[in-house]
């Protein structure tokens, strides 16, 4: 499982939607780029969601990460996040639509 940094690409299950990503923490890079830690992936835009139509809405908002936070390593008291990160977004149906990883952003760590 990689570690995500600001440059990882996640979107919501309609495949077109993008996240968008705003790293916390300064302290820990890879290449020099910022790794992602519990809560940078949370209430964040998500961008061209093509779910739209009378009566949908779109996802617009990433909701809480439901899986994807190392249980072993943490940076200023924070989960690395892992390319396992998913949660659910704002669209609908209503608690169905999921965002996850597309690309980790780097592929030089990662936890066993």
């Amino acid at each position: 499982m990689n570690w995500l940094t600001e440059d990882a690409q996640l979107i919501c299950a309609h495949i077109n939607g993008k996240v968008a990503i705003e790293p916390t923490q300064k302290l820990v890079t890879i290449e020099g780029r910022r790794v992602l830690v519990a809560t940078d992936p949370e209430r964040k835009g998500i961008s061209g969601c093509p779910n739209v139509g009378p009566a949908i809405k779109p996802c617009a908002t990433t909701l809480k990460v439901e899986k994807g936070y190392s249980p072993f390593v943490t940076i200023e008291g924070r989960q690395v996040c892992l390319d396992t990160v998913t949660g659910k977004t704002d669209g609908t149906p209503p608690g169905t639509v999921y965002y996850f990883v597309k690309e980790p952003g780097q592929d030089w760590v990662e936890q066993l």
